[in-house]
């Protein structure tokens, strides 16, 4: 039974990573809601995840596979900290907005 990832051809995956980490890009440039920031910082993860672990299945090995493991934990502890910093900051000044962040500066 041939794989179903190889059935697909590679630069579909290609494709729909670049839009996919496109999005992201768009997002964290013209967003101002830090929680948006955050969800397109993910987006752009999951882009290069779902690369690599096509590239991955169409070599044939699973050492793709294990640095997305890794790089899905590295942001699971990311999205831990900048959510335990945004409730911090909203609990002082009742917003996420960017520009609402850069006057605490002084």
């Amino acid at each position: 039974m041939e794989n179903s990832i190889q059935s697909i051809p590679q630069n579909w995956y290609l494709i729909l990573s670049s839009f996919m980490f496109c999005i992201g890009i768009m997002g964290v440039l013209f967003r101002r809601n830090a929680i948006i920031i955050l969800m397109c910082i993910e987006l752009m993860l999951n882009a290069v995840n779902l690369l690599l672990v096509s590239f991955s299945s169409y070599a044939g090995n699973a050492e793709g596979q294990v640095f997305v493991f890794f790089i899905m934990v590295v942001a699971a502890a990311e999205v831990a900290v900048g959510l335990a910093l945004l409730v911090s900051i909203y609990r002082n000044i009742a917003s996420t907005d960017i520009n609402i962040l850069s006057k605490m500066k002084w």
